[in-house]
């Protein structure tokens, strides 16, 4: 690695910098991103000073978030070494990582898996590897169970590992298609009947799922496959009759089934398959008096072999920190009110 750390004066003189030296300029350069952004950010959150002088850079702060802050350096540039991208989500989720409350694992060891990759997930377009311990648990559950719920708030990654996950499966051909599914359900808005054939009416409340796919393959290799009906995107109601078998399924969205859509949709799992469900309990937008099937899979399902189970909370959040923070608002809003 392309990095020698320069003996700090001894410990007496308090909160004397740390130095970090690094032999690729232009690596530098992209660790320390666009405005210094990424240096930018540690500041802010770890309470340092960092002052860059031409290879060099000097950390100023207290012991521990100096050693703390070249950690995270360290993981970043030998992500540069390993032809990898640094994103601001990178820079945010190894502050995480390295504040987050004690863990079986400790956050060397966790920062150490992301500056390895020993956990990623590899796709046609991009490499996706997990930010949070949270995320990590959820890639090996999604790997290692047939079927398998991931529970938590908006922003959490929660779909699109999922779809990470069935994009490696499939291109490795572990599975021979891969079926996407979300509950046809309205955000709180009655919009009508919308123009158009079939497809047309139901794709708005499917775009999410389009999404995730194009960030994972090529367009004309997505278009093809889609052609071919290896890969699908259909409403829940679409489900029932059917036997899905060496297939990777992804049921987004399921607060948002009934209770029997629910059951319809977990009985559709066939030989060779795996399901991952997704879902957001504080976001139901079911009508009145209708019970959310994820709550009642989630109590029915809970010890039962071969199904896994992945929390997720607001510290979990990868979108714009301001996400996280308006969840934990809403959250102790509720617990007020409760």
């Amino acid at each position: 690695m392309g990095i020698s750390a320069l003996t700090p004066p001894p410990p007496a003189t308090g909160n004397a910098p740390s130095h970090l030296e690094f032999s690729d300029n232009r690596l530098l350069v992209d660790l320390c991103g666009e405005y210094d952004r990424n240096l930018t950010h540690l500041e802010s959150h770890l309470g340092v000073q960092i002052i860059r002088r031409g290879n060099q850079l000097d950390i100023i702060g207290t012991d521990e978030a100096r050693a703390q802050v070249a950690r995270i350096l360290e993981a970043l540039y030998e992500r540069l070494e390993e032809g990898r991208s640094v994103e601001p989500g990178d820079v945010a989720a190894l502050i995480k990582l390295g504040t987050a409350p004690e863990t079986p694992e400790g956050p060397a060891e966790q920062l150490e898996m992301f500056r390895t990759g020993r956990l990623e997930i590899r796709t046609r377009k991009k490499i996706i590897a997990p930010r949070t311990k949270a995320q990590q648990d959820y890639t090996r559950a999604l790997l290692q169970h047939e079927m398998n719920f991931g529970i938590g708030p908006a922003g959490t990654g929660k779909t699109y590992i999922a779809v990470a996950v069935a994009v490696q499966m499939f291109s490795d051909g572990l599975v021979d298609k891969i079926l996407l599914s979300r509950p046809a359900v309205e955000a709180g808005e009655r919009l009508g009947f919308l123009p158009g054939d079939m497809k047309e009416k139901i794709d708005p409340y499917m775009q999410p799922l389009y999404d995730a796919l194009n960030d994972f393959l090529p367009g004309k290799q997505l278009q093809k496959l889609m052609e071919e009906r290896r890969i699908e995107i259909a409403p829940l109601a679409f489900m029932r009759g059917r036997t899905l078998s060496n297939a990777f399924v992804v049921l987004d969205e399921a607060q948002n089934a009934t209770e029997m859509q629910m059951k319809m949709f977990l009985t559709r799992l066939g030989e060779g398959s795996r399901m991952a469900i997704t879902g957001d309990r504080s976001q139901v937008d079911l009508p009145r008096g209708m019970h959310s099937g994820l709550r009642a899979a989630e109590r029915i399902l809970d010890g039962v072999d071969g199904i896994g189970f992945s929390y997720f909370t607001s510290a979990d959040v990868v979108r714009h920190p301001l996400v996280a923070r308006i969840i934990q608002a809403y959250e102790r809003d509720e617990e007020q009110g409760a």
